[in-house]
């Protein structure tokens, strides 16, 4: 295997030239040059349709691109990961997120783990389908209507985005509800109207350990125990972590326990039993479908060659845009309302992966590594950010996600969705030249001082990079598609970035730090762990908590 290139590569200094010798041109010139513009940068495989026409780049920076993974052996980087070698350097263990999606005889990661993911699986779907026909039921015999969900992290924001996803799959299942931030109020409105004869409450931790899930699951546990007695306790509580001896003392139902592995990443873990709460929304069979949509895209980015290979495709854009055009964070924008949090899901996929400084070396990196995440349903942000997005300062790739068909069978209304991805997606490549607003103002018969004062107000430079992503409609192998999609992007972009997807280390010092402060916040008056700046809001905290005013202090 073969590091990153970097910036003192030929490659790398090849791809900044290319940059700025396009900066001049508009992406509407190139347009203009080459009418077959679409078919030379689009692809369409695995049930998706990616179309990066709109990208400022032309055929010299995408032949320049596609040498990066070759530099890289991604190749060899992508079989180490299917074949279980320790890929995750940092943490001395494999990575194996695709060994969770993987159908009988497949034997990803070897005939063991093919063997341990398909009999949990089973168990898992097996527990989802005992609930959801009431044969799984609470402590006095009634089915389960409402199954909250405490997780956080990659044990959150998988499930609370598929489940919202694939709502229109949900038929005969419990409602799934999702509690992750620590404050708590979320859990509070939720037991507030819950039944706690027809509430199931599903424990998502590795550890179960983790500050913000166990606070919460003990206050569950709290106010089922007081409604129903300790007697009942077992009955309500399922749990998918890998600390039997911490269920136990807890009280979780030992059949309702389901096993998480090492080499399964939080945020990579929706395939495995962290998802069953989905599995509880759209039964069996719809699960099985979400994980064949994924098998298929994992098997099209094994086999297909560079320039065919979607996730490597969108890769590339990403580290062209990230790396060469300065442009420092990419917009989610699903025209697709039960996608909307699809973007907060990929904030933790994609920053949370690559948001590294350090190569797997041990250097400094001396390039920028991931985009800032961010985003909404398109329609939405239409009314909200795309001001900046068109006119602004700052700029940002966009991603433009697109079904074909209306997840709820009102096509008349999401031909407008369709007609507005497009619009946006022109508007943002051709801009509005100045050109145009003149020629607008001569419509409008507009005084020669108004045309000139307002003129710069109404240009829009355009030549701001879009990606569509589309496909025929949403449903679960469409979403286990555009999962896997950005999975392997990720992994394509660590690669080539030399740095290690799979760690996260940035994440612990914080932690490290709450918990020294917990005893200060919870008692004013102990010994201070905390440094100036932290003590004295401390106590001005202090002083609102208790009643006071900050005259008080």
């Amino acid at each position: 295997m073969r590091i990153a290139p970097g910036p003192h590569s030929a490659a790398w200094s090849e791809l900044d030239a290319h940059a700025r010798r396009l900066a001049a041109v508009p992406t509407r010139e190139l347009f203009e040059r080459d009418p077959r513009r679409f078919e030379r940068f689009s692809r369409r495989a695995a049930g998706l349709l990616i179309d990066a026409s709109r990208q400022h780049l032309d055929e010299m920076v995408f032949g320049r691109l596609l040498e990066l993974p070759e530099a890289v052996d991604l190749a060899g980087y992508r079989e180490a990961m299917w074949h279980g070698e320790k890929i995750d350097a940092t943490e001395e263990r494999s990575v194996l997120h695709v060994a969770l999606r993987q159908g009988r005889g497949e034997r990803v990661g070897g005939a063991d783990i093919e063997r341990e993911v398909l009999e949990e699986r089973a168990r898992m779907l097996a527990f989802a389908e005992g609930v959801r026909s009431g044969r799984i039921a609470g402590s006095d015999g009634r089915r389960f209507e409402q199954v909250v969900h405490i997780g956080i992290g990659g044990s959150d924001l998988g499930p609370a985005m598929a489940v919202q996803a694939l709502a229109h799959h949900a038929h005969g299942g419990p409602d799934c509800a999702f509690v992750s931030n620590v404050e708590g109020c979320r859990l509070s409105d939720l037991l507030a109207r819950a039944d706690p004869h027809s509430t199931l409450f599903i424990v998502a931790s590795k550890t179960f350990a983790t500050l913000e899930t166990l606070t919460h699951a003990r206050t569950a546990r709290q106010w089922l125990r007081e409604q129903l007695g300790e007697a009942a306790v077992p009955r309500h509580f399922a749990a998918v972590s890998v600390n039997h001896r911490a269920m136990d003392s807890f009280g979780v139902h030992p059949e309702y326990r389901f096993k998480l592995w090492d080499w399964v990443v939080g945020r990579f873990s929706l395939w495995s039993s962290i998802g069953v709460s989905l599995a509880l929304a759209i039964g069996a069979e719809a699960f099985e479908a979400f994980l064949a949509g994924a098998r298929e895209m994992d098997a099209h980015f094994r086999a297909a060659p560079w320039a065919e290979n979607l996730p490597v495709l969108l890769a590339l854009i990403g580290v062209w845009n990230i790396n060469f055009r300065a442009l420092p964070t990419l917009a989610v924008l699903p025209y697709e309302e039960r996608l909307a949090r699809l973007p907060a899901y990929l904030q933790q996929l994609e920053m949370g992966s690559n948001g590294k400084s350090v190569t797997l070396e041990g250097r400094r990196v001396e390039w920028q590594t991931a985009a800032v995440i961010w985003g909404g349903p398109g329609s939405n942000a239409q009314h909200s950010f795309y001001q900046l997005l068109h006119q602004g300062s700052p700029r940002a790739a966009l991603d433009l996600l697109l079904p074909a068909r209306s997840s709820c069978g009102n096509e008349a209304q999401h031909a407008l969705a369709i007609a507005s991805a497009l619009a946006q997606a022109e508007a943002f490549m051709t801009g509005y030249p100045s050109e145009a607003v003149r020629a607008e103002f001569e419509l409008e018969g507009l005084a020669p001082a108004r045309r000139e004062a307002l003129e710069p107000h109404k240009v829009q430079v355009g030549s701001r990079p879009s990606t569509l992503i589309a496909f025929p409609q949403l449903d679960p192998p469409a979403l286990g598609r555009l999962i896997a999609l950005y999975e392997h992007k990720v992994f394509t972009q660590g690669v080539i970035w030399g740095i290690n997807s799979f760690d996260q280390w940035g994440v612990e010092l914080g932690k490290r730090l709450a918990d020294q402060l917990l005893p200060s916040v919870r008692d004013p008056a102990a010994q201070p762990a905390a440094a100036a700046g932290v003590q004295r809001m401390l106590e001005h905290l202090a002083a609102w908590r208790g009643g006071g005013s900050l005259t008080d202090i």
